[in-house]
């Protein structure tokens, strides 16, 4: 699936959130223009989803003014906390080619009237009144208790190469535009969306309750340490305001956490805290979790807010470090709530402990030491699951680079992080066959530099150790290399199951040895053997990878039937013969020797081209027969 689908299924999934009296947004299966319109119009939802975290459609559906005389402008958001107002200027493309390709004209940026709206105009210039959306966004504008000291900014949903700064400007009648054209799309759109990652809280609000808290809701404590002081403040919360909190920002609030938050299952620490909450009337919950470190650029406790019995914790630029599986349950159970799946009373009079670390302004210079004793924090507090090395490892910029790298270039999602790509799985964004794991990601990485015994053998325990990690994962700018290895061991998998319905043959070991039970990564590492993946479009890796595998497969038989004979191989593959029957038997153990000390060797030797069937220009050929890219 490349970029360009999955943004068309998420828009799909978008227009799935209208209710069903939005017609629309439900066009029938022939009306393919008024699918394309209702896309459009989902494009706009999206960005205001991802930008400003409107979650619910109706809200966003408010902000959308495409319609007929909507002054150029098809919506608008009011940042009242940045003193902002956008306007959106959209044009959505029904093609993956024009969507990439396409710019928007000049005369289209030119009907944007943003001048007049600001000004208060209801009408154009040749007097037509403007739609009554747009005359709402004028009386909000006017409602603005303090409108002088707003900014305003053009987006422009649509590509846009050609103009400089000051040129849109000029275009836009004055105002700053900042262009998202399709490169921006994916990475700023299309990703954190279904990462999880697309509204980032600058201030959070928590309401307390003091009925039966008196003059001691929370505790204080200075704490002086290797980076200046910190401030910690501990206090019990409302589960319902942590539920509310990781509902609305989801990974975006975890970004100092070795994990994302984890699918809700069964028999799983997640859903032991679930029934803590849904099981019991009272307030065990406070007893049974561990709570929830929280890391701030500043905290502020008033009790003095006018309102009775009611204190009010602001936390800015929040991030959870710890508990962050407990956060992700509660915000489950908030959105079964919203959907009238469960009582609307589950969360009353239960609260959590939260413990924030305050760290004071730090310099850019000691940016390293904060983000290693955010790691020491994280490590002394993970206490409900072991943080392991490949949860540690999650944050490290080369897998950071390659994961982006690998999106851009090839529409997949590396994760780095468990669960990072939950939330966008579960509201079918993408389907799990798009998510490279990361453990398997190494292993194909151990196989790229000819290693498939220890990409079989090695646990994924030793592989994320430091050291090991740091030698496996060097060079980011190897990303095209592993997802070629990637595209072939999917096709490994795909041949494999081909053969499951064949009870004497479910491995295919007569027809390719045991390349497809145990020799997986050793068939991985002999097709980089005859690939350079700068010469070929990225276009054809998938139909490339799956014709290479096809022709390697058939001289597996070959290669196996070559190394039982080799004398080195005689501690996997010996004859005995029997004194009185003179009977011989034949001892084969491919599983110790496809993870054994001499594939890897054997798997350089072997010319597995020998007749020159499968070289690149061929393969290529298969798959362009009038052209190559060679």
């Amino acid at each position: 699936m490349t970029k360009y689908e999955s943004l068309v299924r998420i828009l799909d999934q978008i227009r799935k959130e209208a209710p069903t009296s939005y017609k629309r947004y439900y066009p029938l299966d022939d009306e393919k223009d008024k699918l394309d319109q209702a896309r459009a119009r989902a494009y706009i939802h999206l960005f205001i989803k991802v930008k400003f975290g409107i979650l619910d459609f109706t809200e966003r559906e408010n902000l959308i003014t495409d319609e007929t005389d909507d002054g150029g402008i098809d919506g608008y958001y009011i940042d009242t906390d940045n003193k902002v107002i956008y306007f959106i200027q959209s044009k959505f493309r029904i093609s993956e080619k024009y969507f990439e390709e396409k710019e928007i004209t000049l005369s289209e940026i030119l009907a944007m009237d943003v001048d007049r709206i600001v000004n208060g105009e209801i009408i154009y210039e040749n007097g037509n009144p403007y739609n009554h959306k747009i005359k709402q966004l004028i009386k909000k504008i006017q409602d603005i208790p303090d409108p002088g000291r707003y900014k305003h900014m053009v987006i422009i949903l649509a590509n846009l190469k050609k103009l400089t700064t000051s040129q849109l400007r000029q275009l836009s009648g004055g105002f700053p535009c900042y262009v998202y054209d399709n490169e921006k799309a994916y990475s700023e759109l299309v990703f954190p969306l279904i990462s999880g990652t697309y509204y980032n809280a600058k201030e959070l609000k928590i309401t307390i309750n003091l009925s039966d808290k008196g003059s001691t809701a929370e505790i204080s404590y200075s704490v002086n340490t290797s980076l200046k002081d910190c401030l910690i403040t501990v206090l019990f919360v409302p589960t319902e305001e942590i539920a509310k909190t990781l509902f609305k920002y989801k990974n975006s609030i975890l970004k100092y956490n070795p994990r994302s938050y984890l699918d809700l299952v069964t028999g799983s620490v997640n859903s032991a805290i679930a029934s803590s909450i849904t099981d019991k009337q009272t307030n065990e919950f406070a007893l049974f979790n561990n709570g929830i470190t929280m890391l701030s650029d500043g905290t502020d406790f008033n009790k003095q807010i006018a309102r009775k019995d009611t204190a009010q914790l602001i936390v800015t630029n929040p991030q959870i470090i710890n508990g962050g599986q407990t956060a992700f349950t509660l915000s489950v159970l908030y959105e079964k709530l919203l959907n009238q799946e469960i009582s609307n009373d589950i969360f009353k009079g239960k609260e959590v402990l939260l413990k924030v670390i305050t760290f004071s302004e730090v310099d850019e210079n000691d940016e390293h030491l904060k983000l290693q004793l955010i790691e020491e924090i994280s490590k002394a507090t993970n206490q409900q699951t072991p943080v392991t090395d490949a949860d540690r490892r999650s944050n490290d910029k080369i897998q950071i680079d390659i994961q982006k790298k690998i999106f851009v270039e090839f529409g997949l999602f590396y994760q780095r992080k468990n669960g990072e790509f939950g939330d966008g799985v579960k509201n079918k964004y993408i389907d799990r066959s798009q998510i490279i794991d990361r453990s398997l990601f190494l292993r194909l990485c151990l196989a790229c530099d000819m290693q498939p015994s220890q990409a079989r053998s090695k646990s994924e325990e030793s592989i994320f150790k430091k050291g090991a990690f740091e030698n496996i994962l060097n060079n980011s700018s190897r990303y095209k290399e592993y997802v070629f290895a990637y595209y072939c061991f999917v096709a490994l998998n795909v041949i494999h199951k081909d053969f499951t319905d064949y009870k004497n043959n479910p491995d295919g070991v007569l027809n390719y040895g045991y390349a497809l039970r145990n020799g997986r990564f050793a068939v991985v590492s002999a097709s980089m053997k005859y690939i350079d993946v700068d010469k070929i479009d990225s276009a054809d890796f998938e139909r490339l990878s799956f014709e290479l595998i096809n022709q390697l497969l058939k001289k597996w038989l070959s290669f196996e039937k070559w190394i039982i004979n080799l004398p080195l191989n005689k501690k996997y593959f010996r004859e005995e013969i029997d004194e009185e029957s003179k009977e011989i038997t034949r001892y084969l153990n491919f599983d110790g020797y496809y993870k054994g000390t001499t594939i890897n060797i054997d798997i350089k030797t072997f010319n597995f081209n020998s007749d020159k069937s499968f070289d690149l220009i061929s393969l290529m050929r298969l798959l362009n027969p009038v052209r190559t890219r060679i």
